[in-house]
């Protein structure tokens, strides 16, 4: 018999989760492809390394764009690749858990279910992206408080207050990691006449990038290809061009938390006033971000130990207590 699998398939980063054996892989959402014969040449960190680096008949493909899939027959590659490396054969078929963003329509949440049937599952069921992350931060879910959680991700950004099981309020931004990247590579070509590629500007805002001035500014210096000689040019950058460059994505992820909290309930709002708000996604990691949500809103924020893992770790809780955990799943979710 097959262990039941929970797999947070994220714009960026695909986490998968095995019940009974914890975290199996954790690898950027990323194929090669032969793009002649279709055939895959990689997937995950591999593949990731390979993005702008590829000759013609050789594609680094992202399946999903905002969280949905943008690319059907790529992702059901990616899945069945993914079920192949948990030990999933034709006689051991899983259960499979899949972490999708609340903002995904039914047509795109029957898509994700549609492709991971395809891919070999024996049934799958879906849940909501920021009520697994409050369950993998700890949070009390199932009690009556106000638990207000801040994900943010590669393609999609969410803010849910969650109380007794359900998602209370709920403001979706599809603005997410990837954005910031591609924010960084046009303020460069604005800036310096100089382009960069997805890899590089990923780099440098892991490097200096920040939504809150630092004590101590940093800098990093680049290597891109300048747009009027073509030739490589060296530039230094600093952490508060950075901040600048990315301004306008994030003052979306605060402006989405101020909306959430105001559309909320009053005793819920009380509770989230008492116990904080919580910081989770691997965007989350943007240094300074927790303290811009903090000042607009005037509530405290935590980030969470695992900001990256949360997602995953609390579909891996349902999948430990199963029949228990059904109730918070999608409705659409479907036997296979």
């Amino acid at each position: 018999m097959a262990r039941d699998v929970a797999i947070d398939l994220g714009t960026a980063n695909t986490l998968v989760y095995q019940r009974g054996r914890g975290i199996l892989f954790a690898e950027p959402t990323v194929l090669a492809l032969n793009k002649e014969t279709g055939a895959v040449l990689a997937m995950g960190e591999e593949a990731w390394h390979m993005i702008g680096r590829t000759p013609g008949y050789i594609v680094a493909v992202r399946p999903l764009r905002s969280g949905a899939i943008s690319d059907f027959d790529v992702t059901e590659k990616l899945i069945r690749l993914i079920l192949q490396r948990s030990g999933v054969t034709r006689l051991a078929r899983p259960r499979v858990l899949v972490c999708v963003p609340s903002a995904l329509t039914e047509v795109e949440r029957r898509a994700v279910e549609e492709a991971t049937l395809s891919a070999g599952a024996r049934s799958c069921y879906l849940i909501e992206e920021p009520m697994a992350a409050a369950i993998g931060a700890g949070l009390p879910v199932h009690e009556p408080l106000g638990n207000l959680v801040v994900d943010v991700g590669g393609g999609t950004s969410e803010v849910a207050l969650i109380s007794l099981g359900g998602m209370v309020t709920n403001t979706p931004v599809r603005v997410g990691g990837f954005d910031l990247d591609a924010a960084i590579t046009t303020y460069l070509r604005r800036e310096y006449a100089i382009a960069v590629g997805e890899r590089t500007a990923e780099r440098i805002k892991i490097a200096v990038g920040s939504a809150w001035p630092l004590q101590n500014e940093e800098k990093a210096e680049l290597r891109g290809r300048d747009l009027a000689s073509g030739l490589p040019k060296n530039v230094v950058i600093t952490s508060e061009e950075i901040r600048e460059a990315v301004a306008e994505q994030v003052r979306a992820v605060v402006t989405a938390t101020v909306e959430c909290l105001g559309a909320s309930p009053p005793d819920l709002v009380q509770d989230v006033l008492l116990n904080g708000i919580t910081l989770t996604g691997g965007g989350g990691m943007l240094s300074g971000l927790d303290k811009l949500i903090s000042q607009e809103t005037e509530v405290p924020v935590h980030v969470t130990e695992q900001p990256l893992e949360s997602v995953v770790l609390g579909a891996g809780k349902c999948l430990e207590s199963f029949d228990q955990a059904r109730s918070i799943f999608l409705d659409s979710s479907r036997r296979g």
